[in-house]
């Protein structure tokens, strides 16, 4: 199920997703929205879950981030770790 909400956002952000649409990366301005909320989740997930790990087994090594970074650009694009796990 949908809701539908209104929300100010800079016109700069507005006009990234209008050229996604345009562009045929989004179907519409929502789609691209709620996409982006999506994403934000899961970053913030995924950051919690890295928390925690790193709190019960001290600091993931910087050889496995190394590794994970790798592994996720190849698969959805860059996405620094710390960026992540900054999120969190």
């Amino acid at each position: 199920m949908n809701t539908k909400i209104a929300v100010s956002v800079p016109e700069e952000l507005v006009e990234t997703a209008r050229q996604a649409v345009v562009h045929g990366q989004a179907k519409s301005v929502s789609a691209y929205v709620a996409t982006a909320l999506d994403h934000y989740r899961r970053q913030q997930t995924l950051g919690e879950f890295l928390a925690d790990w790193e709190a019960e087994l001290g600091p993931i090594p910087e050889h496995v981030k190394a590794k994970a970074e790798a592994d996720i650009a190849r698969v959805v694009g860059t996405v620094p770790l710390a960026d992540v796990h900054a999120v969190a």
